[in-house]
Order: structure tokens, then sequence, then C-alpha cells
């Protein structure tokens, strides 16, 4: 940055603004680069404000995925409910339920919940990476299956190692994630979309009668509006009323008047 020139007053002697120059210089220097660094700190301190509140916005729905993923390999528990829809007693019954059934049939199932998927938006490709992060080798993995459920697009995905997937079945799959999650899912009955998942894939994998679909309860919409025929029928039946009531306004007064005037 140049230095700005100090003007010379003639009033004032040469070697007294000799003296005097270089302080008033120094001084408006310091001051211009003390304006600068004020701005430069406000702007900074603005982006960085920006920057955090942008990081708030955009940390829980994808740190959500990036917790899963960093989950360690399941001993105990046979659910993750990331997105906290499950309840107490739901939790305590598939996990007893999911341990009977890898103890007799050797198959392991998780149940996973999420809020939403952001950083891997597939369903079935973000369960895929999560089963494969848990049991990196395919013979570790072959009998482990996997029921996600994704809260806010109402979607979720079944899926597991090739000994699994081959025991369920692409039907029952298929089933799974087009009727029992997206139906109660849209009723927000997460915990009912989870048991009644887990009671088809439990009795497909022991061998026992698989429960049937749900079915969506379709809303009965009457009709708020009348037809035309309906319409003509009731103008026909108006006419008739209006036309009765104008004929006893007139008869009957003329009989009433008639009465009187026979008397008389």
């Amino acid at each position: 940055m140049a230095l700005a020139q100090c003007p010379a007053k003639a009033s004032v002697r040469p070697a007294g603004r000799a003296a005097v120059r270089p302080s008033i210089c120094r001084r408006a220097v310091v001051c211009n680069a003390q304006q600068q660094s004020n701005l430069g700190q406000k702007l900074a301190s603005a982006g960085a404000a920006a920057l955090l509140s942008l990081g708030a916005l955009g940390a829980p729905a994808i740190a959500s995925e990036f917790d899963i993923l960093a989950e360690p390999t399941p001993t105990t528990n046979y659910y993750v409910d990331d997105a906290n829809v499950l309840s107490k007693s739901t939790r305590s019954d598939i996990n007893k339920r999911l341990k009977l059934l890898e103890i007799q049939t050797g198959y392991r199932v998780e149940v996973v919940t999420v809020r939403r998927l952001e950083f891997e938006t597939d369903a079935f490709a973000f369960a895929d990476k999560v089963l494969e992060g848990w049991y990196p080798s395919a013979d570790a993995g072959k009998n482990k299956g996997m029921l996600l459920v994704v809260t806010a697009s109402k979607e979720g995905a079944v899926t597991g190692g090739q000994a699994f997937t081959e025991a369920v079945g692409d039907e029952l799959i298929d089933s799974i994630i087009s009727t029992n999650i997206p139906i109660f899912t849209e009723e927000e009955k997460y915990n009912q979309t989870v048991v009644s998942s887990v009671d088809r894939l439990e009795a497909k994998l022991m061998g026992n009668p698989v429960p049937e679909a749900p079915v969506r309860n379709e809303v009965n919409r009457e009709r708020t509006y009348r037809t035309k025929e309906e319409t003509e029928k009731s103008k026909n039946v108006t006419s008739t009323v209006v036309g009765t009531l104008l004929l006893i306004a007139v008869v009957v007064p003329m009989l009433q008047y008639y009465g009187y005037t026979a008397k008389d």
C-alpha cells in the first residue's frame, strides 16, 4: 500500500515540515491499517457465524447416518433405534425374538431406524453399507440380514447376505417394502411397522406360514353432490308441494266466505 502524501503548507518552514511530516503520515497509515483490520475481523466473524449456522443445520441429518455407520458390530442388541421411534416394549420384544431366531436358525436380523438419508439416499445401498461395515467378510455376513426403516421418507429396505436373502426370497422382501413399511409409516405407526415386518421375516426363516401382507385402509368417500336426476326429482317434488299449498291458500278462504254468506 502506498503511503499517503502529506501536503505542505507555505506558512510552515521547511525545517518544521521535515520534523512534522513523518509523524502525521505514520498516524494516517496506522489509522487506515486499524480500520482495515477491524473490517477484516468483522467479515471473518460474519463468515464464521454463517459457516457455524450452516453446519448446525446440516449436521444432525448427516451425523445420524455416520453414527450408524460408526456403530460397532452388534453383539447384544438386535436393534439400532437412531430415529428414536420404538417403544421400550417393542425394543424388548424384538430383542428376545430375534435372539431366539438366531439361536434356532442361525440367521441374525438387525432392525435399524433412521430419520432420513442425506449422504446415501438409497435405502438398500445404505443398509448394505452398514452390514458391510459390521461384517466385512462375505462368509461372516452371509447369514446376516437387516430391516431398515427411514421415517422421514416413509420407506425402507430388507437386505442381507446371500444365504439370508435366498432364505427370505425376493417375493417377501418386495412385499414388506411395498406394504408393511409404507402403509404403517404413513400413519406413523413405527412400532407396528417393525413388529409386523419382523413377524413375516421370522415366520419365513422358521419355516412357518407367513402372515398376510397388510392392506391399506381405503377411505370411503361419500358423494356430497346430487346428480341431475336427483335434482330434477327434487324440483318436481318441490313444485308439487308449492302448487298444493297455493291451491289450499286460495280454496280454503273461498269456502269459508261461501259458508258465511250462505248462513246470511
